[in-house]
């Protein structure tokens, strides 16, 4: 298996390589792998760039936004030439820059109903850190539809959470969590109720985590459990979650494998 790789792939990923649970097989996995990461902002730069450092061979990158001063304090995939700059553009070469083995595509625009499907279904997983609920529920729904697992972090002054959803495979889907359907009125975005920089960094990098995981099938997944992070106590927190029979997303398709009830207001996107 080592074969496959380049000799400067082999030195890249010696660190990854040297561990039983990936080895050279796990990065051949990686390599042939591929994320959509929603958001290019406060998530989904620690995210991206983790994901690209492992070797996840290709990185689809969706947002329609550009970058402004206010996103340096923690989007870290931009500098500050980039003010002004399309922020798929900054961070395609932000991530070309750190491991040019891997492939960025980069989709300026805002998912919705009607083109969430159809590019969700062209990678193997997606990491939603998107700034708004309405845009969450769309790509929750895509994600049940065409069977790709959803790592999702969310966070919002000094808390982050974090879950996986693949209820195909037992545990709730992100409907299920927060079966709220009005958009924004569950909380107020980061603009509005402000984010403490790292916060991102550390939820960021927990969802490249698990999106790793996923991708090696080694751990324990996060699926059918929420972990909540107060970063001024310090204290993580998990729970486990309940599947919704009813769903009108999953149709609870993961309800034998439900747990205990536990009910929790959604945080405002990262």
């Amino acid at each position: 298996m080592i074969s496959q790789f380049s000799e400067d792939e082999i030195q890249r990923y010696s660190r990854h390589i040297l561990l039983p649970e990936v080895g050279g097989i796990g990065q051949m996995a990686l390599k042939g792998a591929s994320v959509l990461i929603i958001g290019a902002g406060g998530l989904g730069s620690p995210t991206a760039l983790y994901l690209a450092a492992a070797g996840v061979g290709r990185i689809g990158l969706v947002d329609d936004d550009v970058v402004e001063l206010s996103n340096l304090q923690r989007q870290i995939l931009h500098a500050t030439a980039d003010v002004g700059r399309r922020k798929i553009d900054s961070a395609r070469a932000t991530l070309e820059a750190l491991n040019p083995g891997i492939v960025v595509e980069t989709h300026p625009l805002r998912l919705d109903a009607t083109s969430a499907e159809g590019l969700i279904s062209q990678y193997d997983l997606v990491c939603d850190g998107c700034d708004n609920f309405a845009t969450r529920y769309v790509v929750n729904a895509a994600c049940v539809k065409t069977r790709k697992v959803l790592v999702s972090a969310a966070v919002q002054r000094f808390e982050g959470q974090l879950s996986t959803f693949r209820p195909w495979r037992g545990g709730p889907c992100y409907h299920c969590l927060y079966p709220q359907t009005d958009g924004e009125a569950s909380g107020l975005s980061c603009g509005e109720a402000g984010v403490f920089g790292a916060v991102t960094g550390v939820m960021g990098t927990l969802q490249a985590t698990e999106a790793l995981k996923e991708l090696l099938n080694i751990g324990e997944s996060m699926a059918g459990r929420l972990l909540m992070w107060d970063a001024l106590r310090t204290r993580f927190t998990t729970i486990m979650l309940e599947v919704d029979p009813n769903c009108p997303v999953c149709g609870g398709m993961g309800a034998e494998h439900a747990h205990t009830p536990q009910q929790q207001a959604a945080p405002s996107a990262g």
